[in-house]
């Protein structure tokens, strides 16, 4: 009898879990087994001094995670360490334990990507630093995978343009944000409201000026009633201090469904969220620090079926003999990366001056 192939999910946020869970789903026939995301070599040290707690490998992501594999009766192999496997599915590609390289990998998209701000340059100039000192504006660039799964056609534009390959890139949708239109179904007792959905940005080590947020939220409130959704990473209780300070009638929320929340409100306003998506694809008054018409364009597909059309891409490369490649991705020479600088440089200017003619 033919044993079964063993497929390694790598899970990190909550986000990543449950869609890792999804996608497993679909693949009965194969051997699962879950680890939340880790490290080795000098990441490894460095996430016992406890200096990578902002990241997915930080503790209180991996006792999140844990807890919802044991809840839900999922094998743990944490590190990979019980045997070598035919194929690892994850969600992120910033930090790749040497465990991990070797076998097949499918990457998939998790959500939204950060800015490309100093570090993502910086790391396309001198690619021998790691991936992660730039946070997820350098996902996908590995090249460490037989297939990626992203969530549009605007997605996978926008991944080639930063210089993942084009054979690789499958467009799929993404199982968190492949239905949007079912958080209408909810028992949330507000609707109307004008909606905040926070991020991490400073739990991860970026600049956010939160006050500058919540006084733009309550302006474009405008009488109506404001309810900020707390990122579940935020420090809740500087948080919440700081709603109260600026926006005292506002309602604060620290857990529930953010997406049922979108579907109830009249205007959703984030900075750098996946949801927003969310309120894009229902149809929402949205407000970002994105540019819209660029947000619009890379809407997640709503299929209602994404999952299963990951797991045929896992099966597809489980089977084929010829899903082999392991060849590090080019790295763009310097010239290349001064002439993007400077082209994003032009855009911006560009993008002022438009504004103050139409201001």
């Amino acid at each position: 009898m033919e044993q079964k192939k063993h497929i390694l999910f790598v899970c990190g946020s909550m986000n990543q879990t449950t869609q890792m869970h999804k996608i497993a789903r679909m693949l009965p026939e194969y051997e699962h087994a879950y680890t939340p995301y880790y490290c080795d070599g000098y990441t490894e040290i460095m996430r016992k001094l406890g200096l990578l707690e902002f990241t997915v490998a930080g503790s209180s992501f991996v006792k999140r995670t844990m807890a919802y594999l044991e809840e839900n009766d999922l094998r743990l192999d944490y590190q990979a360490k019980e045997r070598t496997y035919d194929l690892v599915v994850n969600c992120s590609d910033l930090n790749l334990p040497k465990n991990i390289r070797t076998p097949k990998n499918i990457l998939v998209q998790e959500g939204m990507t950060d800015p490309e701000n100093f570090f993502y340059y910086l790391w396309k100039l001198f690619p021998f630093l790691p991936r992660w000192i730039a946070s997820t504006s350098t996902f996908g660039l590995s090249d460490n995978y037989e297939k990626f799964c992203v969530a549009s056609p605007g997605y996978r534009d926008f991944f080639i343009h930063k210089g993942c390959k084009p054979e690789k890139i499958v467009v799929t949708g993404i199982p968190n944000f492949d239905n949007c239109a079912k958080h209408y179904e909810n028992n949330f007792p507000h609707s109307g409201y004008v909606l905040v959905c926070t991020s991490d940005a400073r739990e991860t080590l970026k600049f956010e000026n939160r006050k500058e947020l919540i006084v733009r939220a309550k302006k474009i409130a405008a009488g109506r009633q404001l309810i900020f959704k707390l990122h579940p990473n935020e420090q809740f209780g500087r948080a919440i201090r700081e709603i109260k300070l600026h926006a005292p009638d506002a309602l604060v929320f620290t857990s529930g469904s953010a997406e049922e929340m979108i579907a109830n409100c009249d205007v959703l306003i984030t900075r750098f969220s996946t949801t927003i998506y969310v309120g894009l694809a229902l149809g929402k008054e949205v407000y970002s620090d994105f540019d819209l018409d660029q947000l619009r364009k890379m809407v997640p597909l709503q299929n209602n079926s994404s999952a299963q059309h990951i797991a045929n891409i896992c099966r597809e490369v489980l089977e084929n003999s010829s899903h082999v490649s392991k060849k590090l991705h080019k790295r763009p020479k310097k010239r290349e990366v001064f002439t993007e600088i400077a082209e994003r440089i032009a855009q911006r200017k560009m993008k002022k001056r438009s504004a103050k003619i139409h201001a």
